[in-house]
Parts: C-alpha cells; sequence; structure tokens
C-alpha cells in the first residue's frame, strides 16, 4: 500500500469519526413525547441519525406502529420512503392505508419502494438517505442476513449525517448485530386499557425497550399512541372497577368461606349441585 493511500485512508477515517459524533455539536431532536423515554434520548430522537426497530417473535405489526409512530414524529409534514424487499408483504402483510390514516398520518406523503433483495434494498435506501426533501426513510429487511454489515451500517449512517435526513431500519424476524446506529429498540405489543362499552377497539399500546443508546441510558416503558395529538404518551392508569358488596345479604366472601359438603353448596334456602 502506498504512502498516498494510507493517508487518504486515514482522512477517512477521521471523516468518518468527526461525522458520526457529530463533529463534537449536539444534533437536533425531536421528542417522542414519552417523558420517560424523552430523558432517556437527552430531548428525543436524534435527527440525521440511523435507528434500529427489531420486532420480537411475531410482533411485526407492532414494530411497524411504532416505526410509523417514530416517522410521523420526525417527518411531519414531508415524504417519508418506505423501502421493503418485495416478499415482505407475504411474510408480514402490506400497510394500510385506511390503518395509515387511523394513526393520524397522511397516506399522501408516503411513498413505497419494493426492492427484489436486501442488496437491492441497502443501495435505494443509501441513495434515499441523502435526498434531503425527505422527512425520514424507512428501511425494513426481512431475516437475517450477512449483507448488512458493519461496512453498510456506516454507510447508512454517513449517508444520513450529510443529508440530515433520518433513517429508520424495521427488522424482522432477525438478531441485533453490531451496527452504527445511533439507537437501537426492541418493539412488542402491549395490552391496551380496558374500553368503555360502546368502544369495540382500545387504544394503541406498545411495550418498548430501548436496548441500545449512544449518549445515555436504556429504558424499558409501556408507551401509547396519541393519534390526534400524533405523540407517544405514558400508559394511563385504568383501575378495573370493583362491584360493590351486596347490601341486603353478607359478603360474597363470607358465603363461600361457609362449611361446604361435597359438591353442594347451601345459599340463601337453595341448594346448588
Amino acid at each position: 500500500m502506498t504512502g498516498a493511500r494510507i493517508r487518504m485512508l486515514a482522512a477517512l477515517r477521521d471523516s468518518i469519526e468527526r461525522i458520526e459524533t457529530h463533529d463534537g455539536t449536539a444534533p437536533a431532536r425531536v421528542a417522542l413525547g414519552h417523558a420517560g423515554a424523552d430523558a432517556a434520548l437527552q430531548g428525543g430522537l436524534a435527527l440525521g441519525a440511523m435507528h434500529e426497530v427489531f420486532a420480537e417473535g411475531r410482533q411485526s405489526a407492532a414494530a411497524t406502529g411504532f416505526i410509523a409512530g417514530l416517522a410521523r414524529r420526525i417527518s411531519a409534514r414531508r415524504p417519508l420512503l418506505w423501502v421493503r424487499q418485495d416478499f415482505t408483504e407475504v411474510e408480514s402483510g402490506a400497510l394500510s392505508m385506511s390503518g395509515w390514516s387511523e394513526l393520524g398520518l397522511d397516506p399522501r406523503l408516503l411513498v413505497m419502494v419494493r426492492a427484489p433483495d436486501v442488496e437491492t434494498t441497502l443501495r435505494a435506501s443509501a441513495d434515499a438517505l441523502a435526498c434531503d426533501a425527505l422527512g425520514a426513510v424507512v428501511l425494513e429487511i426481512w431475516g437475517e442476513t450477512g449483507q448488512f454489515d458493519l461496512v453498510a451500517s456506516r454507510k447508512l449512517t454517513l449517508a444520513a449525517r450529510m443529508s440530515g435526513v433520518t433513517g429508520l431500519m424495521l427488522r424482522m424476524a432477525a438478531a441485533p448485530m453490531p451496527s452504527t446506529a445511533e439507537t437501537r429498540w426492541i418493539v412488542r405489543a402491549a395490552h391496551s386499557p380496558p374500553a368503555v362499552p360502546w368502544s369495540a377497539w382500545g387504544a394503541s399500546m406498545l411495550d418498548i425497550q430501548l436496548v441500545r443508546n449512544r449518549h445515555g441510558p436504556v429504558g424499558h416503558w409501556i408507551m401509547e399512541w396519541k393519534c390526534d395529538e400524533c405523540l407517544f404518551r405514558e400508559a394511563p392508569a385504568h383501575p378495573r372497577p370493583v362491584v360493590a358488596a351486596p347490601a341486603d345479604r353478607p359478603h360474597q366472601a363470607a358465603v363461600f368461606a361457609q362449611r361446604r359438603d361435597g359438591s353442594v353448596f347451601k345459599r340463601s334456602g337453595h341448594r346448588f349441585a
């Protein structure tokens, strides 16, 4: 290796290090709305960086919803480019535009790109991240792959940093691997709080675990996505109602505390087999 090439590689390494560390300056951030997560993220999700979201098990819908919420917080009224492998719809289904609207997002700002393989997906995402007209780029990769390594991750990080466009990588059926991502999240569905009788659906609840944070602590929270405000909130406390004790007879616990005779219970003069 010649001296010129060695100097060039050293200069490139220095440039990469400065870019990945944001040139020593604090990156712009957007708050998620969840107090605990925003505190861990030092004010919110870093813009112009790569973030990874992993679906645990068969939690693709929950992870997709979380990515959609992040994209809405990041891109606001700017276009969102979503790059996914073409067979992903067979594995996890297509994105529903009616569901997109119900989450509070504008389907007119979503541009879908279907790629035949991982290599094309990575290349298309890198090109998209270089376009500063976009609000965010979602890169969806299904399954384990050796093509997404530290070199590929660094290319995406550099492209995001240079343009200021935020990259969101959605990984399905894959285990976390070393990367240059700013944050890494693992998402599961959480139980919705009890709904009122006339409401068929509960609120969108997510079990969110932040397992990598380059500039702060990690954490684990239950978040609720507020469709009207388009932000995440802490899970509300919904204590289940307790039935009042009957006024005309002893409490049920006292009744069941009576002596039992086989499978026959004596209650208020009646016998039940």
